[in-house]
């Protein structure tokens, strides 16, 4: 009897072991991210933002930024890859293919992934409601609130999230990392153009990755469960 206890526990132990283990990431970043505001608030970044906004500028003329012409209208490119409509068109397209391929509940994952993001940063932005920066032009239309940058985290919600459905798709693990690398890759692209476009403070962008990426971590966990569950479909299967 002993035994067989023993033997369960194991069991239990090499199945839940790497999800306590992938716990432990998004609470670390959740951590990060309220030292990181608790700075913010208290005024103790504003130093080393204002050096780095100010080192992607041309010397002595704060309205020019750092390279050719052709550089700025790239970082353009890379922040619309962060854009809402963007992001929307991505979300849908990807909520709909789901729902073509008979994955519901799949589909449902992904839009409360994508919508409780979207409500995070809100609810953060008019918690904190800090301004943008006024020490360059901006290179881009904002309307809200800096902290945190909402292009970076739900870049990072919505590529994060979707490349770690597809990866689960794949058996070869290089596959895999390559999908998640090419993820990672497109959210730091887009949070460096904010920064450049001078929108953004560096640690708005930072606060962005940070949350976006718990985020997206969670979902993903509490997805793998349900998928083990039988709650929502497994990946690979009708």
């Amino acid at each position: 009897m002993n035994f067989r206890i023993s033997e369960t526990v194991k069991r239990l132990g090499a199945r839940e072991w790497p999800v306590v283990v992938a716990l432990l990431v998004p609470a670390a970043a959740v951590w990060g991210f309220i030292a990181l505001a608790d700075e913010v608030v208290e005024g103790e970044t504003s130093h080393i933002d204002t050096a780095i906004l100010l080192a992607l500028r041309t010397p002595g003329n704060p309205a020019d930024p750092l390279g050719p012409p052709w550089l700025e209208e790239v970082m353009r490119d890379f922040t619309a890859l962060g854009g809402t409509a963007v992001l929307t068109m991505i979300a849908l397209a990807a909520i709909g293919f789901l729902v073509m391929d008979k994955k519901p509940r799949a589909a449902f994952a992904v839009t409360v992934a994508v919508s409780g993001g979207l409500l995070i940063s809100t609810f953060i932005k008019m918690g904190i409601d800090r301004a943008r920066p006024d020490l360059v032009p901006h290179g881009s239309y904002v309307t809200t609130a800096s902290f945190p940058s909402g292009h970076s985290m739900m870049a990072a919600v919505v590529y994060l999230t979707l490349a770690a459905m597809l990866a689960r798709l794949r058996p070869d693990w290089r596959v895999r990392v390559y999908i998640l690398l090419v993820a990672i890759i497109v959210v730091m692209l887009v949070g460096v153009s904010r920064v450049y476009l001078g929108v953004h403070w560096p640690t708005d962008v930072l606060a962005g990755w940070t949350v976006g990426s718990a985020w997206a971590m969670i979902c993903w966990i509490v997805t793998l469960r349900l998928q083990r569950s039988g709650d929502v479909e497994p990946q690979g299967k009708t």
